[in-house]
C-alpha cells in the first residue's frame, strides 16, 4: 500500500530564518540559546513537542473513542550530547485520561504509545519516555 499521506519541509536558513511546508505553512525560527532570540519565532524544541503531543493525544482520543476526555503534555529539553559533539533533545510526554486510575492510564498510555507515529518514530531513544499522570487539563 502506498502512503496515505505525504508533505515536505525545507529550511534554507539554519535556526535564524525560516523554514517552509511545500507552497503553504512559513515557520520563523530562531535558536533558543541565542540572547534575545525572537519571541516570536519557534525552534525545533517547540516543533517536536507540538507533534507529540498532537500525535499522542489524537491517538488516545481514537483508542478512547470519544468515552473520556485525555490530554496530553510533551517537555523538550536540550542538553549537550554525551558523548559529544553537539546537542540531543530530552523528551516526556505525560498522558492523562479523565476518570482513570492510575493502572487505567499505564494501560491507555501502552496502547497509544506502541501505535502514535510519532512514538513509533522515537522508539528506542534513550532521552525520550512517556509517562502516565493524573487527569488535568492545562
Amino acid at each position: 500500500m502506498g502512503a496515505r499521506y505525504r508533505t515536505e519541509a525545507a529550511n534554507h536558513d539554519g535556526v535564524e530564518g525560516w523554514s517552509r511546508v511545500g507552497d503553504g505553512l512559513g515557520v520563523r525560527v530562531a535558536s533558543p540559546l541565542a540572547g534575545g532570540a525572537d519571541p516570536e519565532a519557534t525552534n525545533p524544541e517547540q516543533l517536536l513537542a507540538l507533534a507529540w503531543a498532537t500525535c499522542l493525544n489524537a491517538t488516545a482520543q481514537t483508542v478512547v473513542a470519544g468515552r473520556r476526555r485525555t490530554s496530553v503534555r510533551v517537555t523538550v529539553e536540550l542538553h549537550d550530547a554525551v558523548p559529544g559533539p553537539g546537542y540531543e533533545f530530552h523528551v516526556d510526554a505525560y498522558l492523562s485520561a479523565e476518570g482513570s486510575t492510575p493502572a487505567e492510564t499505564e494501560r491507555l498510555l501502552g496502547a497509544v504509545d506502541a501505535r502514535c507515529p510519532v512514538s513509533k518514530l522515537l522508539h528506542g531513544a534513550a532521552t525520550a519516555r512517556v509517562h502516565g499522570e493524573p487527569y488535568a487539563v492545562s
